[in-house]
């Protein structure tokens, strides 16, 4: 038996498996495709992912198979250049190809000891009060304390539990893929220039080794759920753009629609939904793959202390309570800037006034600080701006905080070099360091790197240590 399935293995579920394996849970990962994703679509890691990936020591590994670019340009696709001064050490967007990153998250939880299993299709499951019994395709039975759909956007974990996913369907398609061209790029330079005029959409970009990634928007859905061919493409680009391009030879092909919904609940029992299972929305700003990962590190280290039996007895109730109310906010995102990149006079009325706008550094920061989470701040209760905010990556007298938080364990982060972590540390580190780059006595720390408290009381210290991590050890 294990302690918990879950369902896909997709960025968030491979991250999910990861932060569990962190506390010694006892994991297996069903993953319904027998193959990994073979097309090689780039996406794009946001500051406060690319902080995650430091927290565990991935972000080394991860550099050095993607692309470094500016923190600007994301919202609505509005070109204005990144604010100064962004609240990260890591204050730059990631490219790197989709099979790269969920392979380094896969291995990653593998080399953890997580069990992944391809070729696992659930396709009924029934919990009781003691765990949840999962039968895959072929009659097969498995039996965990915990089960967690992470199985994408048609989420058949979600559709069991019978779980509401309220929304707007897709109203237009747009077709995403790799290709050459058969004009020279001072052509397609001039095309495109001119269609974007009022096709914010449309793209047609070199990619590398003679590719050009093509974006075109569709009106309408196909309802299929293939991908398109090679002959759509080209004639949606005669429709769009009035030539082809002379578009040939594809690497890959996709078709997505700008559905937006999100799960009524993210728990039912001791079942549980993260990533595309929980919420979709149109990929405007790159945010979907990145809430996912978010989750996954919200969720893992609460669903750990659970199963360990150290949780307090709302502490998973507290992922809900967190994480619906950012998808939400960024589903609303998303929607706005779906409208500003509508081909309408109003929407384009609108863009026009928001591109002044965002000429003020304030405007162009929070959208940024919305797009790459940087922004998102928990209701913890009364307290400074920082409580509830995940801390930045700052020096500390070993080096990095980052560095510090591999474990998945929280951190008292001590200034007065009398703060005491007591009977919390088994689940808690201490580093006293008066030399540390922050302006408060003392903070903790959840595993996710978010600020449960501020301030140099004891008393009022393990009250809070109570409320993350439970009763202390002895």
């Amino acid at each position: 038996m294990f302690d918990v399935i879950i369902a896909g293995c997709g960025p968030t579920g491979a991250t999910l498996a990861a932060e569990l394996r962190l506390h010694g849970v006892r994991v297996l990962v069903l993953e319904q495709e027998t193959e990994p994703v073979s097309f090689v679509r780039i996406v794009g890691l946001h500051i406060r992912s690319v902080e995650l990936m430091a927290m565990r020591g991935l972000l080394e590994r991860i550099l050095e198979r993607g692309r470094r670019r500016p923190a600007g340009g994301f919202f609505a696709a509005i070109d204005k250049p990144a604010p100064g001064g962004l609240d990260s050490a890591h204050a730059y967007l990631l490219g790197i190809p989709q099979p790269v990153i969920v392979d380094l998250l896969e291995q990653h939880a593998i080399a953890l000891g997580a069990h992944i299993r391809r070729g696992g299709a659930v396709t009924c499951l029934e919990q009781d009060e003691d765990g949840v019994t999962v039968e895959l395709a072929g009659g097969e039975q498995l039996r965990s304390r915990y089960l967690v759909g992470c199985d994408g956007a048609r989420s058949t974990v979600r559709k069991l539990l019978g779980v509401g996913f309220p929304g707007e369907p897709s109203r237009n398609e747009t077709l995403m893929g790799e290709m050459e061209v058969g004009v020279p790029p001072e052509v397609i330079a001039a095309g495109v220039a001119e269609i974007r005029k009022t096709v914010k959409q449309f793209s047609l970009q070199p990619f590398g080794g003679g590719a050009y990634r093509v974006v075109v928007p569709v009106a309408g859905v196909s309802g299929s759920a293939a991908p398109p061919t090679l002959e759509d493409f080209r004639h949606q680009l005669r429709a769009v753009a009035g030539t082809d391009f002379g578009v040939h030879s594809p690497r890959w092909l996709s078709r997505f629609g700008d559905a937006t919904r999100l799960a009524e609940r993210y728990r039912v029992g001791r079942v549980l939904l993260a990533g595309d299972a929980a919420h979709i929305h149109p990929p405007i700003g790159g945010q979907g793959l990145n809430l996912g990962i978010q989750d996954a590190f919200n969720l893992g280290w609460k669903l750990a202390a659970q199963v360990c039996g150290w949780a307090p007895e709302t502490l998973l109730d507290t992922y809900q309570a967190e994480r619906h109310p950012v998808a939400a906010d960024v589903l609303d995102n998303a929607r706005a800037q779906a409208e500003l990149l509508s081909p309408g006079p109003g929407p384009q009325a609108v863009r026009r006034l928001l591109t002044e706008l965002m000429d003020f550094e304030e405007v162009n920061r929070y959208l940024i600080e919305k797009i790459t989470a940087v922004g998102v701040r928990y209701d913890f209760g009364p307290g400074p701006d920082l409580l509830g905010r995940r801390l930045r990556d700052i020096d500390v007298h070993q080096g990095r905080l980052y560095d510090l938080l591999h474990r998945g364990r929280g951190l008292l982060l001590d200034r007065t070099e009398r703060l005491s972590a007591g009977g919390w540390s088994d689940r808690v580190d201490h580093l006293a360091d008066r030399t540390a780059a922050l302006d408060v006595p003392g903070v903790l720390l959840r595993p996710d790197g978010h600020v449960a408290w501020i301030g140099d009381d004891q008393h009022d210290l393990d009250d809070q240590l109570a409320r993350w991590f439970g009763e202390p050890a002895g």
